[in-house]
């Protein structure tokens, strides 16, 4: 015997009401206020104002052509009636829906005791901005539709109401004089309940329509608003926290580069204490490089402290601590790879792993052999900058040819300083430069993360740094930085 199959419960359709609500966001928490509510203010009360105005003219300019033939009132009356119909718009956005309620109960009672007050086109705007405003301005949506609801209910009773029972329909049949036939294929009466039905519809369901487009362009500007904030928050916070991450990997590499120094001044103290009893004047070649090779610690030493001083997260205080306690031994670089860290002289090695790029190197020197005396923490951050332009070459940009210029300049002691140098490079500089021919990728925008952190290491130095796209086209990538006094060479390690 064959079972019937399950099916799985269908979806429940939302009902009309529930499709109403979510239309006009009964269920959202959101409020729509003025971004400046003095100036909305004011600016709310030169328009009812301007229409107070407006309301008065048009009714004298009515008045004058004959419109209001047959009224006994006097004229200040009606243009007292007319003016106080537009006098509550000076609160409309703030009490819109009080607001709402005052210009039509002023709509019924002046249409009941003068209803030729209420035709005037002027007083007609009043009442349509008043109802816009009240859908596009209202704080609590559920109150604004069960208001604007009642409202229009009570508007369209009204009509049925002067249709059925005063005068209205017959005066106009009067006017016509269509008693004794029309012209037309619908009867008088019925071609005027529908024109006046039609109107009626149109200008309130308009005014509703207007004022809710209104109001859910103002939340999707203010989800937008809100969305950017946090996008431009959380990016604040990424590159805030790749700045420390940077300063705490330059933090354990000049760490290694310090311990280094430290480990020659100990082999060269040694010497120098066998030798200072036997020979004290070949004990001043070791105690000399020790004066240097501590000198030139306390340089690198001070340019950590200061790099992690300048920290202003949350994480830079954590960094320095890892590194104050013995934080080299937890990254990759140091702690079990006991290896030595790279300088210019490992470049060769990256430029020809450099997978799917045809890169050139050329090292420029003065005077020749300048290049191997670069001191290691300049060199290892020179050869970090080319690590990290070579990777955005393959990953960010069409280019395929690479240009690697190394420069190293050591001014001979006297020799003057070439104009616009600065005081900075007094001793000489070491750069790179690493030139493409591509343009960047459409799909491919990276985050810029790394090349900050190339110039987290130059501020270190207290170098320079040129980064950009070249006016003849491709990426440009030049990094600058001072040597220290010439001294003993201390790139050789124990």
């Amino acid at each position: 015997m064959l079972r019937p199959t399950s099916h799985p419960a269908a979806v429940r359709r939302p009902t009309l009401a529930e499709r109403v609500g979510d239309w006009f966001g009964v269920d959202e928490d959101w409020e729509r206020v003025p971004a400046d509510p003095r100036a909305a203010a004011r600016h709310d009360v030169l328009v009812g104002l301007a229409l107070v105005a407006l309301t008065s003219l048009t009714l004298e300019l009515a008045r004058s052509a004959g419109a209001f033939e047959g009224v006994d009132e006097p004229a200040w009356l009606l243009h007292l009636l007319a003016a106080s119909g537009a006098v509550p718009l000076i609160w409309r956005r703030r009490y819109p829906l009080a607001v709402m309620v005052l210009c039509y109960a002023h709509f019924l009672g002046v249409g009941l005791a003068v209803p030729v007050v209420t035709t005037t086109v002027s007083l007609q705007v009043v009442y349509f901005v008043a109802l816009c405003t009240a859908v596009a301005w209202a704080r609590d949506r559920r109150a604004m539709v069960l208001t604007v609801g009642l409202t229009v209910l009570v508007m369209f009773l009204w009509i049925v109401w002067d249709v059925a029972v005063g005068t209205g329909l017959q005066g106009i049949i009067d006017q016509l004089e269509l008693d004794d036939g029309h012209p037309g294929l619908i009867d008088p009466a019925v071609a005027m309940v529908g024109y006046t039905w039609m109107i009626n519809l149109a200008f309130f369901f308009g005014a509703i329509a207007a004022g809710q487009l209104m109001w859910r362009a103002a939340r999707r500007q203010a989800q937008l608003t809100e969305q950017a904030a946090t996008i431009e928050r959380q990016a604040a916070e990424l590159q805030e926290q790749a700045v420390v991450e940077e300063r705490l990997r330059i933090a354990r590499e000049l760490h290694d580069v310090v311990a280094h120094h430290v480990s020659v001044i100990g082999i060269h103290a040694t010497a120098a204490r066998r030798l200072v009893a036997k020979d004290p004047d070949a004990a001043a070649a070791p105690l000399a490089t020790i004066e240097t090779a501590s000198r030139e610690a306390v340089t690198q030493m001070r340019g950590l402290l200061g790099t992690l001083r300048s920290g202003t997260g949350p994480g830079a205080p954590a960094a320095a601590a890892s590194v104050g306690a013995g934080g080299a031994d937890d990254a990759g670089t140091t702690g079990t790879d006991r290896s030595p860290e790279p300088g210019l002289g490992d470049l060769p090695g990256l430029c020809a792993a450099a997978d799917g790029l045809d890169v050139t190197l050329r090292t420029v020197e003065d005077p020749p052999g300048a290049a191997a005396a670069v001191p290691a923490p300049v060199g290892l951050s020179l050869y970090r900058t080319v690590q990290e332009a070579l990777t955005n070459v393959r990953k960010h940009s069409t280019g395929r040819r690479v240009s690697v210029v190394v420069r190293v300049e050591r001014p001979a002691p006297g020799t003057p300083r070439a104009a616009g140098t600065g005081d900075r490079f007094a001793h000489g500089f070491a750069e790179v430069e690493v030139l493409d021919d591509g343009r960047p990728l459409a799909a491919a925008g990276g985050s810029g993360l790394g090349l900050l952190g190339v110039r987290e290491r130059v501020a270190t130095h207290g170098g320079v740094a040129e980064i950009g796209p070249r006016l003849t086209g491709g990426y440009r990538v030049r990094v600058r930085l001072p040597l220290p006094a010439a001294g003993p060479d201390l790139q050789e390690r124990p």
